[in-house]
């Protein structure tokens, strides 16, 4: 039924212009779809990976809730691309741009007319924060669905097995061809995000985290009906929203944010969250300092048990009660007035989703797999671990670093090591297969920041050290490029001032001594060529060796990658362009 209460924004656009309804009548919309609210809703489908593959799905079931309160839907898409796809490759380098263009192509698609609202609708890495990014930006009526998880593979395992499965197969006579071919074909048993807590999933739970996306839709399973009844739900929502004149920037607020980065301390999230809030709150005028995320993890309990740096998948911890469980625990510490896109508040939302018995209803689930629920999301008042990753400085990074501290061992919270330095990730993998790489060593991979090659992961890099029983354990690695959030192990990223821009990591050369001291929160070099020297003196080496530095010149940049290096701000800022 049209909503008459509700005049469509486009209404004095279309005087200007008689061809407006015409071309819109030009498709399936008829006379009366003109005089009520439309709603954009862009999603990233496509045949790019399982994450994007089934959301076309969820786009319908959002349509017919705009539909079912008086509405129409305009459906638009940008798809999106995978780090997975693009591991190991030059492919890599293109990941975090995307996000800048997948957002820029949103505001386009949503200021090329006028719209009344906007759904958005993705699963990834990428895809996520630009929905955010796009969605701050724009200020209107705005939902977020995430595209759910993808089922467990065999074992309870994940699809990163693959870095064990990669790493044997660059080793001679290390792997059978039948167990390549039984991991390809059980790793990705369904459609949705990876198994994982990387950075699709963590920045799922981020966006319902902020109040953007419907309570428990973060991580529902991509296949259960849950998730298209979640995604209608949302269709009908964000019209309630459009009537109620609430946009995103009544949501987005400084104590939103605080919230998010309250859950992903509590979850153990991907480090990429310090690249993407950053990036999403600066839309809004909003400063999130890294100081802001070391100061939340040191007094924040880590409750969550998820893979990598607990155990179990993501589904399991969406049926053990997911963000709102973790909520509901983390009363004490969150903002409960912030606003959200019911239109209530999240202590509205924590009583209504309690009393409508969603806790008990899916953890029913979760006894399927012979789990109970304290598993997967541990009591607060049991738990020893505060938070999961700690912002760095020292004179390695004086701008900040970043490291997820959950996945690391309690032998390598404090590590000393010899430098060994590699100017971009190839070269440091392939020292690594290779046998290359001493025990206790320190690798330093450099010129792999925003300006550097467009901060690809390291991935690859990372489960490679993990899965090499020489290594692990005892090897740390370093680099101004970014991890993936199924990094494990004591990996140091998104060092600032990176190596383009002339910062020290760029200065370091193979022996000096490397300190890394995770309770201090620090990193320094303190030695050179095997000898220890005070920090005063090392800061008068790295002047001298300045004096002779020479960026490294690498193939003409055009296009996309060459607009983004040219122009990303530092990693600690959220690596985006101004």
């Amino acid at each position: 039924m049209l909503d008459n209460s509700i005049i469509p924004k486009s209404t004095s656009e279309r005087k200007l212009w008689s061809q407006f309804d015409s071309l819109q009548m030009g498709m399936d919309w008829d006379e009366e779809d003109i005089g009520k609210p439309q709603i954009l809703i862009d999603d990233v489908f496509g045949d790019s990976h399982p994450g994007s593959s089934h959301l076309m799905g969820l786009t319908q079931q959002v349509s017919i809730g705009v539909y079912e309160k008086g509405g129409r839907p305009g459906q638009f898409h940008v798809t999106d691309v995978c780090d997975g796809c693009a591991q190991g490759h030059d492919g890599m380098n293109f990941v975090l741009a995307s996000r800048e263009v997948i957002a820029d192509m949103v505001e386009i698609h949503g200021s090329f007319v006028s719209w009344d609202g906007m759904v958005l609708i993705s699963s990834c890495d990428k895809s996520i924060p630009a929905h955010l990014k796009a969605g701050a930006r724009m200020g209107i009526p705005t939902i977020f669905v995430p595209g759910g998880s993808m089922r467990p593979a065999p074992d309870m395992s994940t699809s990163i097995k693959a870095g064990d499965i990669s790493l044997r197969e660059k080793k001679k006579d290390a792997i059978t061809a039948q167990e390549v071919r039984d991991f390809k074909l059980t790793g990705c048993p369904s459609v949705g995000a990876c198994q994982f807590l990387g950075t699709a999933s963590t920045m799922q739970c981020m966006a319902e985290a902020l109040g953007l996306a419907l309570p428990g839709s973060a991580l529902a399973p991509a296949t259960m009906r849950d998730i298209t009844a979640m995604a209608r739900k949302a269709g009908r929502q964000v019209m309630n929203l459009v009537k109620a004149n609430i946009t995103t920037k009544d949501i987005l607020t400084p104590e939103a944010f605080y919230n998010a980065i309250v859950v992903h301390a509590a979850i153990g999230g991907s480090t990429n969250v310090m690249l993407h809030l950053p990036a999403i709150a600066y839309e809004l005028g909003i400063e999130l300092k890294p100081e802001l995320f070391d100061e939340i993890n040191h007094k924040i309990p880590h409750i969550g048990n998820i893979y990598p740096s607990g155990e179990y998948p993501t589904e399991a911890f969406w049926f053990a009660g997911g963000i709102p469980m973790v909520q509901w625990l983390l009363k004490d510490y969150l903002n409960l007035d912030v606003l959200t896109v019911t239109g209530k508040t999240l202590k509205e939302n924590l009583e209504d989703i309690k009393n409508d018995g969603f806790f008990e209803r899916i953890e029913g689930y979760l006894r399927n797999y012979g789990l109970n629920r304290e598993q997967l999301i541990k009591p607060v008042e049991t738990t020893k671990e505060m938070g999961s990753i700690a912002v760095l400085k020292g004179n390695l990074a004086p701008e900040g670093a970043v490291i997820k501290y959950a996945a690391v061992s309690e032998n390598m919270m404090y590590h000393v090591g010899a430098a060994r330095v590699f100017n971009c990730e190839e070269e440091c993998h392939n020292a690594i297969i290779e046998d290359k790489i001493n025990p206790g060593e320190v690798l330093i991979i450099r010129y792999e920041g925003p300006r550097g090659s467009g901060m690809p992961e390291m991935l690859m890099t990372t489960e490679a050290i993990v899965c090499d029983s020489r290594l692990n354990g005892s090897t740390v690695l370093l680099t101004d490029g970014r991890f993936s959030g199924a990094t494990r192990g004591p990996c140091v990223g998104h060092i600032s001032p990176e190596a383009a821009t002339g910062g020290p990591i760029a200065l370091v050369e193979d022996g000096d001594l490397i300190e890394l001291n995770i309770k201090e929160r620090k990193i320094n070099i303190i030695g050179i060529k095997g000898k220890t020297y005070k920090l005063e003196e090392i800061e008068k080496i790295l002047e001298e060796r300045k004096k002779d530095w020479k960026p490294i010149e690498g193939k003409p940049r055009k296009g996309v990658f060459g607009r983004y290096t040219k122009g990303a701000v530092s990693a600690m800022k959220g690596a985006y362009l101004e």
